[in-house]
């Protein structure tokens, strides 16, 4: 049984790490406020590291701990992992971006009740002595138009709430589609029309060179002179310079800010301007909210290291338990694709056609694609190759590659297809997931084949003759060598041909040198798979 080591370098919540602390195969050690010079000096052995947004994961620390497999972000963001380093070396990062959803999306609508009825200031005034009930006049958020950036979970999260107040959603996001707006009662709009009709507005995007200033000065000149405008998610999606300019110009009525281009933040007129509401980042931290990212992080660290299930992966595919089941054997067969198609060859690909037919093709294949290229690359590059670091490797390498999907078949309800080319060669071959057989290989430059991939294949190449398979068969028994089944692919009689061959043991050098000696065989090569 496989024993861990997990390091936390920042606060978590015990009680949601109690499944990694009562675990017998995990040993937890909490060490939070370690520089990085401290962090280096103990991280070599550790094998999953947990992280807030205190620590910053750099890409010498990864490459100290040599024995990383993975690092997990218990929040949303990753800002403060080099995720690149991770890829590079093969880590796994995943953070936890459903456990704050409910805590966001309510800090949200706090936010626009504490903006739209002056709640910060009239506190303020009567914990100082003042009763001052006609200087604060708030508006109602009943009947008014939100407009909503970003439609994720907290996104829809935070529209269904604000429904209830009885307020007409709008709505921006690229991925939002007629058909799902329609089903959640908004209307899709574009971000200057957004501008135009909206009474409060909230954005929930991620922080891209897309979403940087998409709130910006163009936006603040189209809105109405009352807007609220509330930013839950990523600094940066506002525009601070002009969001100020626009509060003192009258453009916008007022603002409520939790997260800011710079945090801490430093400029003091945005903080103590009177239409901004501000809070120090709060909308993860809530009691429940700490728990659920730590509960889920750790639950991904156990299903990581033990069954090899990845969900919430910032740099690798998602691939939930559910997905594992439905593609595990389109999973196996690409790898075994990748191992055959590496050994087959005289040397490396330059260039890798990868595709995809039938029903296979509709879903996210790109687990298929990555395992495929790990398993083609481990022979030359060694086992530190994986899914996560497959294609930066293969880019690494000079290695081009591309992917094709087709919904029809030819005989096959799926169908996967892999042709690698080099300056002197070609090799194309081709696999299945047959009802009722399970993986086969079945099609190899053009021969019909059918292949169950075993741990040892023997592939010869030949000219089709009478007496040749026997030739064949009594060298391998000579060298104790059981065949355990036997298939013949050719084209024409007494034409180009191929057998290929499940052995229950390996073929050594001096078997093979012999086959090559037979009349007829041209190319004999051996294929071990892992």
């Amino acid at each position: 049984m496989n024993q861990y080591k997990v390091l936390v370098l920042d606060p978590i919540s015990e009680d949601g790490i109690k499944e990694l602390l009562d675990h017998p195969n995990y040993e937890v050690d909490i060490k939070t406020g370690l520089s990085e010079a401290e962090i280096l000096d103990i991280v070599h052995d550790y094998h999953a590291m947990i992280v807030r947004s205190q620590t910053t994961v750099t890409e010498e620390i990864i490459q100290y701990a040599r024995s990383l497999k993975v690092i997990a972000r218990a929040g949303v963001g990753v800002d403060n992992i080099d995720i690149d380093a991770a890829t590079k070396y093969g880590v796994i990062v995943v953070n936890a971006p459903d456990g704050n959803t409910i805590s966001a999306t309510e800090h949200t609508m706090a936010m626009m009740l504490a903006l739209t009825r002056e709640i910060p200031a009239a506190h303020k005034e009567l914990s100082e002595g003042v009763w001052n009930r006609k200087a604060y006049k708030g508006t109602e958020m009943y009947g008014k138009t939100l407009g909503i950036i970003g439609v994720g979970k907290i996104g829809f999260g935070v529209a269904r709430r604000a429904q209830s107040f009885g307020m007409k959603i709008i709505a921006f996001d690229p991925y939002l589609s007629e058909e799902k707006a329609k089903e959640a009662d908004i209307e899709k709009m574009e971000v200057e029309d957004i501008a135009e009709h909206a009474d409060f507005v909230t954005v929930h995007t991620p922080l891209t060179p897309q979403t940087r200033g998409i709130v910006g000065k163009a936006f603040f000149e189209a809105a109405k002179p009352e807007l609220k405008i509330v930013n839950v998610a990523r600094g940066g999606i506002i525009d601070e310079a002009a969001l100020l300019e626009a509060l003192d110009e009258g453009q916008i009525d007022g603002a409520a800010l939790d997260v800011f281009e710079e945090e801490p933040p430093t400029n003091q007129k945005l903080l103590n301007h009177p239409r901004i509401v501000v809070t120090p980042h709060l909308g993860a931290s809530t009691v429940e909210a700490q728990e659920k990212v730590a509960i889920s992080v750790s639950r991904e660290i156990i299903n990581i290291l033990e069954n090899n299930t990845i969900v919430h992966a910032v740099n690798a595919p998602r691939m939930s338990e559910n997905i594992n089941e439905e593609l595990k054997p389109f999973i196996n067969i690409s790898s075994h694709m990748g191992e055959v198609a590496i050994q087959l060859m005289n040397r490396p690909p330059l260039e890798i056609k990868l595709k995809y037919h039938g029903d296979l093709a509709l879903d996210d294949t790109s687990i298929l694609t990555r395992s495929f290229v790990a398993n083609m690359l481990k022979p030359h590059l060694g086992e530190n190759v994986n899914i996560i670091n497959a294609l930066y490797l293969l880019q690494e390498q000079d290695v081009t590659y591309k992917v094709e999907k087709k919904g029809q078949t030819h005989g096959y309800s799926n169908y996967l297809e892999a042709e690698l080319i080099n300056n002197d060669e070609k090799l194309t071959i081709g696999a299945s997931v047959l009802n009722g057989y399970g993986e086969r290989i079945v099609k190899i430059n053009g021969f019909q084949v059918d292949i169950k991939p075993t741990k040892h294949l023997l592939f010869i190449n030949h000219l089709d003759r009478p007496g040749i398979i026997g030739e064949m068969g009594h060298t391998l028994g000579k060298y104790d060598i059981n065949i355990a089944s036997m298939q013949l692919g050719r084209k024409d009689e007494g034409g180009a041909a191929l057998l290929s061959l499940r052995l229950d043991q390996s073929v050594n050098d001096e078997a093979i040198e012999e086959l090559t000696k037979i009349e007829g065989f041209h190319k004999v090569k051996q294929v071990d798979l892992s």
